[in-house]
């Protein structure tokens, strides 16, 4: 009998090496990735969805959605789809009917280079503002682009500082403006107000565009009718995740332009498409996915699972400042902002940390189970933290419970922190 080596996963990634036992080397991944699962609490990818039907049916053959999501030429594509999907976010963010365009990119970079190239395509003299707690990708396009970027400070809590962004408007008011707003920064899932930055433009006299990106918490607040992309909205553009809510697992999303504002792209021959897109062929698997999750769910459905990682997420609060470990969250946020834990509860638990403040997310999918299991880990490895204390409005009497718990319960509240709706 001919025994096979079995290698390292290092050794399996040098494909010098052979022969590589393929079937160990994947459930090597698998056995990785689940034994993380239960720890992973710091990063925003939804986990309650089940996508298999869609891996299982469509997940053997090439889905190219080539062009734009307007042509209907070629083989093996699920534009019909991805259509779909565009259309349904255009109508939860209230996107005039006439005055709409967008398709599935990989993510929410790519939605806002997409966005943020139209933009400059249209005013390319313009700076682009954009917050200090923006997504790194931000200042990354700026330099793709060839663009003047303008920092602008974020207040403690994570939402534009709007003196200082009409401070930096006055100051560079000789040139078109294109403002990135945020809709759930990264590390508090604070949302920049996009009615006070148009206003602040308008005063100035200065023209531009308004681009938000809203990869993180868009779906939440459109769902809730708390972020709009109506004509009075005043917003250019708007990117948001399939990755995050709607738990599509592989990276993806949705960028949405209002027609007047994008560049048409050329006509090429040889595919018969046309080349509107940032990225040419596009992940017509991704579209396939995002259309399940919303087919499967639906509206209400999805309204379901936002207001449950919300109420988990006040739970969360709840817990960490009842056992003395301060913690406070943005009313719609499923963010829960914590100082930065010690090194053995860090060593275990995958969180999201920048200094001295750390994050968990309540995505759907996430349980009381581990919320508790984390909570107990921190009281373990903070034995002199003061774990007696009330913290200011939380009453150890009435924990939250269920759905009972209101969405928009915190009971630390950062320095100045506002609802932040859009």
């Amino acid at each position: 009998m001919t025994h096979t080596p079995t290698l390292s996963l290092t050794d399996a990634a040098d494909l010098h090496h052979a022969p590589i036992d393929v079937a160990t080397v994947l459930d090597h991944l698998v056995r990785d990735a689940d034994a993380a699962a239960a720890t992973s609490i710091g990063f925003p990818g939804a986990v309650d969805l089940d996508q298999t039907e869609v891996m299982t049916r469509l997940g053997r053959r090439l889905w190219n959605n080539i062009g734009d999501p307007a042509d209907t030429g070629g083989t093996a594509h699920t534009r019909v789809l991805e259509r779909a999907v565009v259309a349904w976010v255009d109508d939860i963010l209230a996107m005039p009917a006439d005055d709409r365009w967008g398709y599935v990119t990989t993510g929410g970079t790519e939605g806002n280079l997409s966005a943020l190239h139209a933009a400059h395509r249209r005013h390319p003299t313009a700076r682009i503002y954009y917050s200090t707690a923006a997504h790194y990708s931000i200042p990354k396009i700026v330099e793709i682009l060839g663009a003047r970027g303008v920092v602008v400070d974020a207040r403690p809590d994570g939402e534009m500082d709007y003196a200082h962004l009409a401070a930096q408007v006055r100051r560079h008011r000789r040139w078109p403006a294109i403002v990135v707003a945020t809709a759930g920064t990264t590390l508090t899932e604070a949302v920049d107000d996009s009615t006070r930055i148009r206003a602040i433009l308008d005063e100035h006299h200065v023209r531009g565009h308004l681009h938000v990106d809203a990869a993180l918490s868009g779906i939440p607040l459109a769902l809730d009718g708390r972020l709009r992309f109506d004509d009075d909205a005043g917003i250019g553009s708007i990117t948001v995740s399939g990755h995050k809510f709607l738990g599509a697992p592989t990276p993806c999303g949705v960028v949405l332009i209002r027609d007047s504002v994008r560049g048409h792209g050329g006509h090429v021959s040889y595919t018969d498409t046309v080349d509107s897109t940032i990225t040419g062929s596009r992940c017509g698997l991704a579209a396939a996915l995002l259309w399940h999750a919303i087919a499967t769910h639906g509206r209400e459905g999805h309204r379901w699972r936002a207001s449950e990682a919300r109420t988990l997420a006040a739970y969360t609060v709840y817990q960490l400042t009842a056992a003395g470990w301060p913690a406070w969250r943005h009313p719609h946020a499923f963010t829960v902002v914590l100082p930065t834990p010690p090194e053995p509860v860090r060593k275990k638990w995958l969180l999201a940390t920048h200094g001295d403040t750390s994050h968990i997310i309540c995505m759907p999918g996430i349980t009381r189970a581990q919320i508790d299991a984390f909570v107990a880990d921190i009281t373990a490895a903070s034995p002199h933290h003061d774990l007696t204390r009330t913290p200011s409005g939380v009453d150890h009497d009435r924990a939250p419970a269920g759905r009972r718990t209101p969405a928009t319960t915190s009971t630390v509240h950062p320095p100045r922190q506002r609802e932040g709706t859009p």
